[in-house]
């Protein structure tokens, strides 16, 4: 498997969904608490679903339960947290939930899935660190970041 990790800040719908198509993304998992924000813009909630299988003819998933909590989140947002912080609170919680094997258990029949978050960059995202668990997990699993 490959695995893909993309935000959508900072991108045009032209570039982000390009790259989905370029990359022949199967299936885009959103790991986002909330897709359904107005700031979303084109990768809210149904609309995404319905623009990634027009345009990319790619499936689509919700799965918060890859996301942090909301006190991580708003904690590393509001600053009470630094990103090491963030990870030191993250990590753990994936593992709790099992998130690397639940993962490869649902997902694990595709040969190109893609992580999707808002940060622009994986640098300081949690798409990042939940595919390096992934990865951990199986070290088969190829990560690319678009």
């Amino acid at each position: 498997m490959t695995l893909y990790t993309i935000g959508f800040t900072q991108k045009s719908a032209e570039r982000f969904f390009g790259l989905i198509k370029e990359n022949e993304v199967q299936i885009l998992v959103d790991i986002r608490l909330n897709n359904k924000s107005q700031l979303a813009g084109f990768t809210k909630g149904d609309d995404l679903r319905y623009f990634l299988k027009e345009i990319c003819q790619c499936g689509y998933a919700h799965c918060d339960e890859y996301a942090p909590t909301k006190e991580i989140l708003d904690d590393y947002k509001k600053k009470r947290i630094p990103w090491e912080g963030y990870v030191e609170r993250y990590l753990p919680l994936m593992e709790r939930r099992g998130a690397a094997e639940k993962f490869l258990t649902r997902f694990g029949t595709y040969e190109r899935v893609c992580l999707l978050c808002s940060e622009p960059t994986p640098e300081q995202c949690h798409r990042r660190l939940l595919a390096e668990l992934i990865q951990a997990r199986d070290p088969s699993v190829k990560v690319k970041h678009l």
